[in-house]
């Protein structure tokens, strides 16, 4: 089993910036992806950034150049530096592992609002 927990959301001015967390606990051994996504009301549920456990980067054409994801082994943890933050990037944002290419976990989600 695996635990995620994200933390670092809040309400933010169009322009700002945000750093979200996402702390790991639990099985989780390469090959692994963390990646994390997004849900806006109404909308399907998309692919912001994502981090293979060799170091491989993906990202979403509507965030490159402004988000960053990364991560500090020491601590479990993967972050999402937000930059250049547009209404638009308003969602509840979800952190995902993918362990192994079989075994995949949620986190709680945390709620980012970029104010116009």
């Amino acid at each position: 089993q695996v635990q995620l927990v994200e933390s670092g959301g809040g309400l933010v001015q169009a322009g700002g910036s945000l750093r979200l967390s996402c702390a790991a606990s639990g099985s989780i051994f390469s090959p692994y992806v963390m990646g994390w996504y997004r849900q806006a009301p109404g909308k399907q549920r998309e692919l912001v950034a994502s981090l293979t456990s060799g170091g491989s980067t993906n990202y979403a054409d509507s965030v490159k150049g402004r988000f960053t994801i990364s991560r500090d082994n020491a601590k479990n943890t993967v972050y999402l530096q937000m930059n250049s933050l547009k209404p638009e990037d308003t969602a509840v944002y979800y952190c995902c592992i993918v362990v192994s290419g079989t075994r995949q976990y949620w986190g709680q989600g945390t709620q980012v609002t970029v104010s116009s």
